[in-house]
């Protein structure tokens, strides 16, 4: 039996839970905690929000704990969640750039601010919900995060971002087993999450308007501009560069007699650049903001698979060094939609290389 202390960040859905139940069986001391990373609003609309910190949660999450007899407290993580989360995707739709707020999040406030106070607490490890695995390579001494049994439900992608420190101190139990399995366990244990569906939406943004969200929570002026195509012709107006995305098809807004896709957005021109559906396709992107987990740091030259988006299927692909902050990397085939904002993370069979943020 192991005697060590885990804490364990609960959403009220149930990996997290199972995850508790998991953890327990193995021996470890668990203690659930939920993130508060809302800001500030009404009752009534903390209760509607179903994001997975959300007051809804924070009630999910306090009946399993008590159904599994482990202690829970809620931590007060919105200040920092506002500055390294919600400022930061606001800053990067202003950019032009479309960012990935979860993998921000991950990175700033599940990993970095609950292991800080974790350890402050004398607690041994953090441990989340997520469809991953943390293994230590025997040979290089390094720990190495691997993808879930189940390609469906990975979520390395978001995770790519994790540091040695972080992952020696990670527990992810969930990631041996199946999304069907752990609702079976569930099930079994009768945890009230047991049919809970997956949370879908940005946490902060219950009805996924971007725009609207923008609009109301920055100070800066969303203000319209031209679309233009890949020759610099201008094709109409735009509502502001804050409303489209690379690849996108639908929501444009004007009618152009063929189907057109955002090919890049240019924020200092405030222009948005469309074209036909083969140029939307690269097969080539500069990343930086790198960390590499499976080695110190990538060579020229390097083979690796590509994922440019959760969503996306992993390409082969050729790292190229660009100095030491900054790489290239070339894919066999081109690629749909490159999105700037968004990440790359490289693989190796199933263990995650490294990655970086687009350029």
């Amino acid at each position: 039996m192991n005697s060590k202390k885990v804490m364990l960040g609960m959403s009220g859905g149930v990996d997290s839970s199972v995850a508790a139940a998991i953890l327990l069986r193995q021996g470890y001391e668990v203690i659930g905690v939920t993130l508060q990373i809302w800001q500030d609003m009404d009752e009534e609309s903390k209760k509607s929000e179903g994001g997975c910190c959300s007051l809804s949660a924070v009630d999910d999450a306090r009946r399993v704990a008590n159904k599994l007899g482990i202690p829970y407290y809620v931590l007060n993580f919105k200040d920092i969640f506002n500055k390294t989360v919600i400022e930061y995707f606001k800053d990067e739709y202003f950019k032009g750039r479309t960012p990935n707020p979860c993998i921000a999040c991950n990175r700033h406030v599940k990993w970095q601010a609950m292991l800080d106070k974790a350890i402050s607490m004398g607690i041994d490890y953090i441990a989340t919900g997520h469809y991953a695995k943390v293994v230590e390579d025997p040979v290089s001494g390094r720990f190495i995060l691997k993808k879930s049994v189940t390609d469906r439900k990975d979520q390395t992608y978001a995770l790519y971002n994790l540091t040695q420190e972080q992952l020696s101190r990670t527990l992810m139990p969930v990631g041996d087993y199946s999304k069907e399995q752990i609702r079976e366990i569930a099930k079994e244990i009768g945890l009230s999450v047991a049919t809970k569906p997956d949370s879908q939406e940005i946490c902060f943004i219950s009805d996924n308007d971007y725009g609207r969200f923008l609009s109301e929570n920055s100070p800066k002026k969303i203000i319209p501009g031209k679309f233009v195509d890949t020759r610099g012709n201008v094709l109409g107006t735009h509502r502001g560069i804050v409303h489209y995305t690379v690849g996108q098809r639908k929501g444009l807004g004007i009618a152009f007699g063929k189907p057109m896709f955002v090919v890049a957005l240019d924020a200092e021109n405030n222009r948005v650049i469309l074209g036909d559906d083969s140029e939307v396709f690269s097969d080539t992107l500069t990343a930086s903001d790198l960390n590499f987990i499976s080695m110190e740091g990538p060579y020229d030259g390097m083979r690796v698979n590509a994922k440019i988006r959760y969503s996306a299927r992993e390409a082969p692909a050729t790292i190229w060094l660009m100095g030491t902050k900054q790489i290239r990397v070339v894919f066999d085939t081109p690629q749909r939609a490159i999105t700037p904002g968004q990440s790359v993370v490289f693989y190796d069979g199933d263990v995650v290389v490294g990655g970086g943020t687009i350029d």
